[in-house]
């Protein structure tokens, strides 16, 4: 009985030594986690140069700090250009607006009975009357109808033919636009809004050829190339004499801006660490709004469409003069083997974010062992998205959401009238509501999930789009409400794709996917000023289709599955076989990204 007693003694006496130790190595691992991550690093770093251990970028980035003064100074050197984007994207809604006007009088003289009359008797002798009581726009009597003086009422048989003479522009709100120009009106009203259709072929153009020189030859230097070429064909085509001349450059407009929008996105991006990458994308895409609130400003003050190309364009001059301070991709460098000059930048990242000891921390043969992109051993090309049947059915949907959130977002950005308001004042209301719905869909995507907010917006944005199409146009205040609700949920929906969509591609073909998923995006936005031009057949067809395209596409996405909290894939295999059982990843997990991010993505609107 004492032995047992003394074995049970001593196995007591085990198990709590056992405990107190288990408790001492849980405090210090607990403690190496949140105090000690410099001291690994710092072992990590010397293991790196003695060729130990292979690396990731994201390591070296946060011993710069990966969110520091550098970064936000380079966000903000990058937003002027891209301040200037939607205010091309969305310039048509005032260079191609149609003013009101007539058949062109003049060439009747003014001699005889018809020199007597004042241009109001003029205008009742020589052109019919439309339903509302203004002179119709593209035809007119074939010989003056004097008799009218006296009766107002109109013969039920009178002869008219279209404007023999041109057109007489109502000149009060603009000076001067593409329509008033090259007299886009009548059968030809369909080539005004189709110049923003050849914008948006020339963006598809660009993002191929942008993508594949700046993987080769660098973003900063590619990004100067589309800040002059820019500038170039936006200033030639302003000065335009036909209207060929302006849709060709037009179309090398889009081309040329494509190089900004996505160099100076991805470029941003890739200085940043990890976790403030959502950050980033979101509020990184005010700028976005801020050129869209000034375009309705500067509009206002420039109604002339050729000064107004020149003027929402200048700031590309001082963007092109603050150039020099921007740096190269340190990721590119490393990917492409020049770690010296890699090096280099990232010494100034360190020393701008105050960060002394990073050269005694990081030596520059630590870079050479990078971890870059991984699956070097095989090449994937755009065919590879439609081989496997899982990546097939992900390439399907979300090709269909993409075209669905563009071509339902540039459907009511560039129909702003019929809601009672100003011009002016209602593509600033649109344009202001995109600031708190991309602040609101930053919350709620990590707390709601992105599945959810994706169907949501686009199923709601259509339901705006239904209400207004039966609401009567005399309680314009109500449809003006529900239609800025409705854009604002459309920017809301075109926020969250994008992340959505780099978390559902796997990363071998990230840098495809989204590529495709930006062809589709362009398509949408090509095709909806065309199906605005059908509202000649119908009134109410264009909202009508925008409606059906954006709940379809809402319901789409609700077959995408959800990414939020799990770990990205890294192959194709993991979309086949792990897709239905997602995996949850940490915050370390999370780093492991590929180095080059994908240039060939049209990362804006």
């Amino acid at each position: 009985m004492l032995e047992l007693t003394e074995s049970y003694s001593t196995a007591k006496n085990s198990i709590f030594q056992w405990l107190k130790e288990a408790e001492r190595e849980r405090k210090v691992v607990e403690a190496l986690h949140h105090h000690g991550t410099r001291q690994r690093s710092s072992t990590h770093f010397k293991n790196q140069a003695k060729g130990k251990v292979t690396m990731k970028f994201e390591s070296i980035l946060e011993e710069t700090d990966g969110f520091g003064r550098y970064q936000i100074a380079l966000v903000l050197l990058l937003s002027i250009p891209r301040i200037t984007i939607p205010c091309h994207f969305l310039l048509n809604n005032f260079i191609a607006a149609i003013p009101s006007h007539h058949c062109n009088i003049s060439s009747l003289g003014s001699e005889g009975i018809f020199g007597n009359l004042s241009q109001e008797e003029r205008l009742t002798v020589s052109i019919p009357v439309q339903d509302d009581g203004t002179p119709a726009s593209c035809h007119m009597f074939s010989n003056p109808q004097f008799h009218m003086l006296s009766n107002s009422s109109r013969p039920s048989e009178v002869a008219v033919v279209q404007c023999q003479n041109g057109w007489e522009y109502d000149h009060s709100m603009f000076i001067s636009t593409l329509a008033t120009q090259f007299d886009l009106v009548c059968e030809k009203r369909g080539l005004a809004k189709a110049s923003a259709t050849i914008f948006f072929v020339g963006v598809m153009a660009g993002a191929v050829f942008f993508g594949v020189l700046s993987d080769k030859y660098g973003r900063r230097s590619m990004l100067l190339v589309s800040y002059v070429s820019s500038i170039v064909f936006s200033v030639v085509s302003a000065f335009s004499s036909t209207y060929i001349m302006f849709a060709a450059f037009h179309f090398l407009t889009g081309f040329a801006l494509t190089g900004i929008i996505n160099i100076s996105v991805v470029l941003s991006i890739e200085w940043v660490d990890t976790k403030h990458r959502t950050f980033m994308g979101v509020f990184g895409s005010i700028s976005w709004s801020i050129g869209n609130m000034l375009l309705a400003g500067l509009a206002y003050l420039v109604t002339d469409w050729r000064m107004l190309i020149i003027t929402v364009t200048s700031p590309l001059l001082l963007a092109t003069a603050m150039w020099w301070w921007i740096p190269e991709s340190a990721r590119w460098l490393i990917a492409n083997g020049k770690t010296e000059t890699a090096y280099k930048y990232l010494q100034k990242c360190a020393a701008f974010n105050k960060r002394q000891d990073f050269t005694s921390r990081v030596k520059p043969e630590a870079l050479s062992t990078v971890m870059t992109v991984e699956h070097q051993d095989h090449s994937y090309t755009y065919l590879d998205l439609f081989k496997t049947p899982q990546l097939r059915r992900l390439t399907l949907f979300t090709g269909i959401v993409w075209y669905g959130v563009a071509s339902t977002y540039y459907g009511i950005s560039l129909n702003i009238t019929g809601f009672g308001l100003d011009l002016y004042l209602t593509h600033f209301i649109y344009a202001a509501i995109e600031v708190p719905a991309k602040i609101l869909i930053y919350f709620i995507l990590n707390k709601v999930g992105r599945r959810i907010t994706q169907t949501g917006t686009l199923v709601l944005t259509g339901l705006c789009i239904l209400i207004n199409i039966i609401t009567p146009t005399e309680y314009w205040t109500f449809r003006t409400v529900i239609a800025v609700l409705g854009k604002g949920l459309s920017e809301a929906s075109f926020t969250t794709v994008f992340l959505y969509t780099t978390e559902l591609y796997p990363t071998v073909m990230r840098q495809n996917g989204l590529g495709y998923a930006s062809f589709m995006a362009r398509l949408g936005a090509s095709i909806s000023p065309l199906i605005m031009l059908l509202e000649d057949i119908w009134k109410f067809l264009p909202e009508v289709i925008f409606c059906t395209v954006a709940i379809f596409s809402g319901l789409i996405a609700w077959l995408l599955p959800e990414t939020n909290n799990t770990r990205l894939p890294e192959t194709i295999e993991d979309i086949e076989e792990m897709r239905k059982k997602p995996i949850y990843f940490t915050s370390e997990d999370q780093s492991n990204i590929p180095l080059k991010l994908p240039i060939s993505a049209d990362t804006t609107q």
